[in-house]
């Protein structure tokens, strides 16, 4: 569909090829790699859902993108972001690399990532905001944090659900609607989190 039927919006065939690599890299674009299978089915569920469930994907595939994580959410609402900040936490990550040009670059191409998200808003200057989680990006997060290595309890605890603007009482509470929309099951017992996410992969849903 991105090459042939043009769904991005690129002037030339090399480009819509160029994009549709790149997205693959990101996304896998792939049934058979179970994140994007997941991202794809919660995708249909909620459009407003859609940017952070885009985001949950990258953050699970772009290293690059993960490095900048802690610099953009630990920011306040309100608060500029500061491209330096943003640098120097990438510089640390891979060194010397890449050269100056590829680095500015990246810090461009994650900037971008963190905006269409709807963490950061702002063209030339960008500073925080906070985002609005729904039960279907907790579940993607919880989901992503589970298969990180994170016990059912502690997943609520995790990056991934940092990464929603959630504190861990408003995160379960999101997941009880999850549940209640029936894209996961979940008991609590004595503060233990027992979660089952069968539905989300399972012959419920329509491949």
């Amino acid at each position: 569909m991105i090459i042939q039927d043009n769904r991005l919006g690129k002037q030339t065939t090399a480009t819509r090829r160029l994009s549709y690599t790149r997205l693959g890299e990101l996304y896998a674009l792939d049934p058979m790699v179970p994140l994007f299978r997941i991202m794809r089915r919660l995708w249909r569920l909620d459009e407003t859902s859609q940017p952070l469930l885009a985001l949950l994907a990258g953050l699970a595939r772009d290293p690059l993108l993960l490095t900048t994580a802690p610099t953009v959410l630990q920011l306040r609402p309100g608060e500029d972001m500061q491209r330096g900040a943003v640098r120097s936490a990438l510089l640390n990550a891979v060194g010397d690399r890449l050269s100056a040009a590829v680095l500015d670059k990246v810090l461009r191409n994650t900037a971008s990532s963190w905006t269409q998200s709807g963490h950061l808003i702002g063209r030339t200057f960008k500073r925080r905001q906070q985002v609005t989680a729904t039960p279907i990006t907790v579940a993607f997060a919880l989901w992503i944090a589970c298969q990180a290595g994170f016990s059912d309890t502690e997943a609520f605890q995790s990056g991934w659900v940092s990464a929603l603007d959630l504190e861990q009482p408003n995160a379960l509470q999101l997941a009880g609607e999850a549940r209640r929309l029936r894209l996961l099951d979940m008991d609590i017992a004595e503060q233990v989190v027992t979660l089952n996410f069968a539905r989300l992969d399972g012959n419920l849903w329509e491949r």
